[in-house]
């Protein structure tokens, strides 16, 4: 029996498609080499983890979103025609970019409210598991 290559699209993408089936909420494998985790969102998307907070300019704190899992980092829907310019404000419960894993698209909310400020992740880029995303500044 060969070692399951975790690093492979496919792979995660069949993790995922038989997680959701199951009706888990999500995996996490750790080896000597490394670390996948897979989390299967409900109905509100993903909960992006976060850095703490570090001083910005007065009044204000910065917060990088990382990635919830290994996958293929997009900033916008794959059929939106409406680009999405950064900086701009964000809501709590905003979508502020997707990650993916073949035909599965997770939503990626930004949590808190404040000002999307800079890109960390060049869209269409493959992303692995904390990879940082993006920036978001919030008064502190």
């Amino acid at each position: 029996m060969s070692a399951i290559d975790f690093s492979d699209p496919a792979t995660i993408a069949l993790l995922t498609e038989a997680l959701t089936a199951a009706g888990v909420d999500g995996l996490e494998i750790s080896r000597p080499g490394g670390q996948l985790r897979i989390i299967v969102a409900g109905k509100d998307g993903a909960r992006i983890s976060s850095t703490g907070a570090t001083p910005r300019a007065l009044g204000f704190a910065s917060v990088v979103m990382k990635a919830p899992m290994a996958s293929r980092f997009c900033v916008e829907h794959p059929t939106s025609t409406t680009p999405q310019n950064l900086p701009r404000s964000v809501s709590d419960a905003d979508i502020v970019g997707f990650v993916g894993v073949g035909h599965i698209l997770l939503p990626l909310r930004a949590g808190r409210s404040g000002v999307l400020t800079r890109l960390l992740a060049e869209p269409g880029a493959l992303v692995g598991f904390g990879d940082p995303l993006f920036e978001i500044e919030f008064p502190s």
